[in-house]
């Protein structure tokens, strides 16, 4: 089995940002009672007519070009998303298409907020096994565009980007353990009800608004809290490793507080985490990739360190994972 690693990073958010000032004016609302309950000051959002593929195309540049790799170079594209352009083909399609990257293989993956760590987790394989050479593994979401503007509760926490890794054989270091899990008796926490076979789009669900995230937020916090806690304590035992051999942290940004609950079970200081909620709301697929592209370009993760992904979405799903940088 090859060791396989990050070898480029890259990034998009979208130039337009809104504010918890900005909200204020749309909604009953303010800025304390966002960033309190959140942590969130202000979100990107993708321009009109921007798709998810846009925004993935534009990380995905900036990731190769980090790599020093040319699109021909690539032999698989998984893009992870639950905003894709469009039911079919796929957002890796577009993307596939839009870079010329045509050795390609492409695929979406389907798994919300953890929908990065499980992508990553599918290219390893492929490459450790030797069936691929260079993955590009992308987180991209267009939120704003499933957001519901009318609802005080959910529409202060969501925006839009896009970050993309370059996966390739290393001689040291690397992915050194993932863990994924599921559980599928709570997907009613957090969903969007129509739009696909089994509510098809209506006058009766656009309507109802149905189109939209609906989520119940005190029922997913103690679950986020207690799944993210228990996901980086397997997958660190699986590594053979203890948080003190950790550099790192790099979290799914949802919620300020879930990320602070979780990193006091585990013992972590706040030396330890990056976070880029604050910017950036929570992006989904989009949020860790980014965060991670982000915590690299600052000096923050270094060569050699060791560092801990940890996600947790709608499904429900999580995923968390080791890397040596």
């Amino acid at each position: 089995m090859k060791k396989v690693g990050i070898i480029g990073v890259g990034e998009y958010l979208p130039e337009k940002v809104l504010t918890n000032a900005d909200l204020e004016k749309m909604v009953d609302t303010s800025d304390e009672w966002i960033t309190t309950r959140t942590g969130i000051k202000k979100r990107h959002l993708a321009a009109k007519g921007q798709a998810t593929s846009d925004l993935a195309i534009r990380a995905a540049k900036a990731a190769l070009e980090d790599a020093g790799l040319k699109p021909e170079d690539i032999d698989l594209i998984i893009v992870a998303t639950i905003t894709a352009d469009m039911p079919f083909p796929s957002v890796a399609s577009i993307v596939q298409n839009a870079l010329s990257a045509r050795n390609a293989a492409a695929f979406d993956v389907s798994a919300a907020c953890a929908g990065f760590v499980y992508a990553l987790s599918i290219a390893r394989q492929f490459i450790s096994q030797g069936t691929y050479k260079h993955a590009l593994v992308i987180g991209a979401e267009k939120l704003s565009s499933v957001t519901d503007w009318k609802d005080r509760n959910t529409c202060v926490l969501f925006g839009d980007g896009a970050g993309a890794c370059v996966l390739g054989e290393t001689k040291s270091g690397g992915i050194i353990s993932t863990y994924l899990g599921c559980d599928g008796s709570n997907l009613g926490l957090l969903n969007i009800p129509a739009g696909g076979s089994r509510l098809p789009a209506s006058h009766e669900t656009v309507d109802n608004r149905m189109h939209y995230i609906k989520m119940q937020g005190n029922e997913l916090f103690k679950i986020a809290v207690k799944t993210m806690t228990e996901a980086a304590q397997i997958v660190l035992k699986q590594a053979g490793l203890s948080f003190k051999d950790v550099d790192m942290v790099v979290p799914h940004q949802a919620n300020s507080r879930i990320i602070m609950a979780v990193a006091k079970k585990l013992g972590l200081t706040e030396d330890k985490i990056y976070l880029n909620i604050d910017r950036c709301g929570n992006m989904s697929s989009a949020s860790t990739v980014t965060a991670l592209v982000e915590a690299v370009k600052e000096g923050k993760i270094k060569k050699g360190d060791r560092v801990l992904l940890d996600c947790f979405g709608a499904g429900l799903v999580w995923g968390a994972c080791v890397i040596e940088w």
